[in-house]
């Protein structure tokens, strides 16, 4: 941590941020350090009050339905008053005549690519690389290394070492996978000895037979020599695959023709985020941040690490050279499009002081500064060629949060000398206000939106929190099948399509939380691509790879236009608050809900506080390593808090339980040598302290938000 300020103009910025921008965010830009902070300096002056002010509405609208529920209480909620009711208190805004987005300068992931999203923590440089570089994955390692392959019986004898016969399952599935979207006219991929290239087709051989592909126009090209490549690269749904051919290499020894190994196009975007995966909370901590963002901007960031005994350097993947059918040589974008996650409008950060000694709302701050590294890509194109940088920002409510994000980058390119809509923003439809006026918060974007998604947890959390007091919620797990959340889900989709976003922007859909249950995920996201979403959320590198296999199947801008006619999501439904009807659940029902979400919360705060973790697999109660974010904190806390206010639970019971899951968070963590026990004395431990309130302060956390809490306890366990 840094106390040390300068004072620049109205300003007081820490030192390790103000070298920061100054040597080396601005360093070799056109804008100079003098430029910069003036044009900051101004413009957040005259931004944070209007930011304090969209805050205020969100309190009063709050303690408006706060007071409403309370009014009600005991009476059956009649949707149409409740609609009057949200409409004159201004939270239900008038919609607007129909209009199209009008979104330029857009690259092809976005608009005519669809595939997986990878969400990466950018205080991690290494985990940033990867996801940057798992645009190109092996198909062959993603299906040894995971569940989609059934273990062979002797596998265990092997004791890590390669087991051939899961290696002849690997290949079989690459196989049928060629055969299905890649088809022969006259054979099976099974039973092919070559390929080679004439007169710009591809040839396919099973020895002294000649086939070629059904739909000729799936080739594209090849590199190595004609008559003997080293690799063919083929096109899906507009997705690419590279065939590898070299029958030196260990994984072609099982393969009469020579394959070494299936590359797959995978994770077409990443998110690179500043937000819910990240324990950013002072100077030191954001620079960490920005700095990562830079190297990737910059096309120099690198990582250095040990492997089994190696010292090992990551960086970022060159462009991919081929031959096209026409015999030109031409480059396939080697790397994911990089986008930017910016905090939402909540958080303040001591990074810079204000004119009245108040910190900066930390969303201005993430503008400004991720916005100026993107400037770095401008010259070398090596992440947008279209010359657009891609903004996700989250946690808006409703249409005059949205508009003031547009005024935010507006403000941002006039002060970087960039061209108005330079910037592109992503809306997370995450929060009920979001949702329930979604159409007049993109009329607000409506040159700048490039994505849509929605985001199950964040906005589970604030279905709760909004009706808090409307009575106790159902549990978590009857979330997912509640009335509510399948229009919400589907309204995402319906909106979006009507404002024009197919060819033109993403919508997506949520991330698949269980990193090692690759089996069941093959088996279960490709509903995602059926209800619309051209792109979906991943937690790793891998599960990009298995989720490319969805965008092979389906082609998702053929799903998106019959939705198109199909009955629209109701409002109604969308703002049916999720309450038990007077719950019988048992003491054991209540008590089981209440550890399973005390022990993931618990899991997750620990590493939190004590190691600035903002995103980890996390163990749940029957051991399934789940990754969570400060969004499954949300919902937890929330809950808990929901069942306390309303009598479902007592806080006693809630301390003993959580301190029972403190005892098993503490023994699943005991291999982590940085682990600190939180058993060994409650009220010592500033994690545990911390998750307590969560829960016992949940009610009173601004849209039930954990930002506030965790940031406070991570600055005390820093400063200790």
């Amino acid at each position: 941590m840094n106390s040390k300020y300068h004072s620049i103009n109205r300003l007081k910025v820490s030192e390790e941020l103000f070298l920061f921008v100054n040597n080396e965010l601005l360093n070799g830009t056109n804008v100079s350090s003098d430029k910069f902070w003036k044009g900051f300096d101004e413009i957040v002056h005259e931004l944070a009050p209007k930011n304090k002010k969209l805050l205020e509405i969100r309190e009063t609208l709050q303690k408006k339905i706060d007071k409403w529920h309370i009014n009600n209480k005991g009476k059956d909620i009649k949707i149409e008053e409740y609609k009057k009711f949200l409409k004159d208190v201004g939270y239900l805004k008038d919609e607007g005549p129909d209009f199209k987005i009008e979104t330029k300068n857009v690259d092809d992931e976005i608009t005519s690519i669809a595939g997986p999203q990878l969400v990466v923590p950018i205080m991690n440089a290494r985990y940033a690389l990867n996801a940057a570089n798992a645009r190109w994955m092996s198909m062959y390692d993603s299906l040894y290394g995971t569940d989609v392959i059934e273990e062979s019986e002797d596998s265990a004898s092997t004791s890590g070492r390669y087991d051939p016969e899961r290696g002849t399952l690997v290949i079989k599935y690459g196989r049928e996978f060629l055969d299905k979207y890649f088809t022969l006219r006259d054979f099976s991929w099974k039973k092919i000895t070559g390929v080679a290239i004439q007169d710009g087709k591809l040839n396919v051989l099973k020895g002294i037979d000649v086939t070629t592909l059904k739909d000729e126009n799936k080739f594209i090209g090849h590199r190595g020599e004609a008559d003997n490549p080293s690799a063919i690269i083929l096109k899906n749904n507009n997705l690419h695959i590279e065939i590898l051919k070299n029958p030196r290499a260990f994984s072609a020894q099982q393969d009469h023709a020579g394959i070494s190994d299936i590359i797959l196009e995978s994770a077409i975007s990443t998110i690179c985020d500043n937000e819910d995966s990240v324990a950013a909370v002072d100077a030191e901590d954001k620079v960490l941040c920005y700095r990562n963002w830079l190297g990737l901007m910059k096309g120099d960031l690198t990582s250095q690490f040990e492997k089994e005994g190696k010292t090992l350097e990551r960086k970022l993947n060159p462009n991919r050279s081929y031959i096209s059918k026409d015999g030109r040589g031409l480059k396939l974008h080697g790397r994911s499009l990089l986008l930017i996650r910016n905090v939402g409008h909540l958080m303040t950060n001591p990074s810079i002081l204000l004119n009245d000694g108040s910190e900066i709302p930390e969303g201005l701050m993430d503008a400004f500064i991720t916005t100026a590294a993107a400037l770095h890509d401008f010259k070398k194109k090596g992440n947008s060629r279209s010359g657009s940088i891609y903004i996700v920002k989250p946690k808006m409510h409703g249409p005059d949060e949205t508009a003031f994000t547009n005024e935010i980058f507006t403000k941002v390119e006039e002060v970087l000398g960039l061209k108005k809509y330079t910037c592109k923003i992503g809306i997370m439809d995450e929060e009920r206000r979001t949702s329930s006026n979604l159409k007049e918060c993109i009329r607000t974007l409506k040159n700048r939106v490039f994505f849509i998604n929605t985001g199950f947890l964040d906005r589970t959390g604030d279905e709760m929190h909004t009706s808090m007091e409307a009575g106790p919620m159902i549990k978590k797990g009857d979330m997912k099948s509640s009335k509510w959340i399948r229009a919400y889900e589907n309204n995402n989709v319906d909106v979006g399509l009507a404002c024009g976003l197919s060819g033109k922007a993403q919508i997506g859909k949520g991330m698949w939380a269980m990193p090692d249950r690759m089996k069941d995920m093959l088996e279960q996201k490709t509903d995602h691509l059926k209800a619309g979403a051209n792109c979906a959320w991943v937690p790793s590198p891998t599960a990009a790879a298995i989720h490319s296999l969805h965008y092979h199947e389906i082609n998702i801008f053929d799903i998106q236009k019959k939705l198109l006619g199909r009955d629209k999501a109701k409002l109604n439904d969308l703002l049916t608050i999720p309450i038990a009807d007077r719950p019988n659940w048992s003491v054991d029902d209540i008590n089981k809900e209440i550890s399973n979400s005390a022990q993931t919360l618990l899991g997750y705060v620990v590493r939190w506080i004590d190691q600035g973790i903002g995103c980890s697999k996390v163990p749940d109660i029957n051991n399934i390593g789940l990754m969570e974010d400060r969004a499954t904190l949300r919902i937890s806390s929330q809950h808990i808090a929901n069942w306390l206010h309303h009598g479902v639970t007592t806080k006693l019971q809630v301390i003993e339980i959580m301190k029972q899951m403190a005892k098993i968070v503490d023994e699943q963590n005991k291999e982590d040598p940085k682990y600190i026990k939180m058993s060994d004395d409650y009220e010592r431990s500033i994690a545990f302290k911390t998750a307590c309130e969560l829960i016992f302060t949940g009610i009173d956390q601004p849209s039930g938000y954990t930002e506030p809490l965790l940031h406070t306890n991570r600055l005390k366990k820093k400063i200790k």
